[in-house]
């Protein structure tokens, strides 16, 4: 714990900022779902530098940080301007000009895509470390995982901040290596 203005302590580990300021929602977005709203987490400025450093330090030695819509962005950013590289927006289908490679992907409800721009990028030999917000059923990283490969780029290791492992989330992207800074 860090001592902040006034004497009140800040919890300065991933475990403890992650308890104290992840807000749980029941029922969202359906009756039964206990949603991890990571919101708070990433307002909060102690919260935000250290999860943030510790996804930097999953995704050391990586070329390119690629962070998957929409949280994704927010923590992808802050960890390439930590390590002092790039980052990629992988965005959901039908948000950037054309021309764009896409990967479909199926969910519990239908199809999505995920995009990247096929111009202005040189991806092919480029390690590219995926950063998201939670892992849930894995379709979304597994999808962003194949986007990224198809382009020719090497995609090492993904980290997340949250994982709900009941979901069944890292069996679909195996074999690649996913850290995660919180299982719950």
């Amino acid at each position: 714990m860090t001592p902040e203005p006034g004497g009140r302590r800040h919890p300065t580990s991933v475990a403890d900022v992650l308890k104290a300021l992840t807000r749980e929602v029941p029922d969202f977005p359906e009756p039964g779902i206990q949603f991890k709203d990571l919101t708070p987490v990433l307002a909060d400025r102690q919260g935000l530098a250290v999860v943030t450093g510790a996804l930097a330090e999953i995704a050391e030695g990586a070329d390119l940080v690629a962070g998957i819509d929409a949280r994704g962005f927010l923590l992808g950013g802050a960890v390439a301007h930590l390590l002092g590289i790039g980052v990629l927006a992988i965005r959901k289908g039908g948000k950037l000009p054309p021309p764009v490679h896409s990967q479909t992907y199926t969910l519990e409800y239908g199809t999505a895509t995920l995009e990247i721009p096929a111009d202005g990028i040189e991806l092919a030999g480029q390690r590219v470390v995926i950063i998201d917000d939670v892992l849930a059923t894995g379709g979304t990283l597994a999808a962003a995982r194949a986007l990224l490969a198809a382009s020719g780029a090497e995609v090492p290791a993904a980290a997340v901040v949250l994982e709900l492992p009941a979901l069944g989330g890292r069996e679909k992207v195996a074999p690649l290596p996913v850290t995660s800074l919180q299982t719950v």
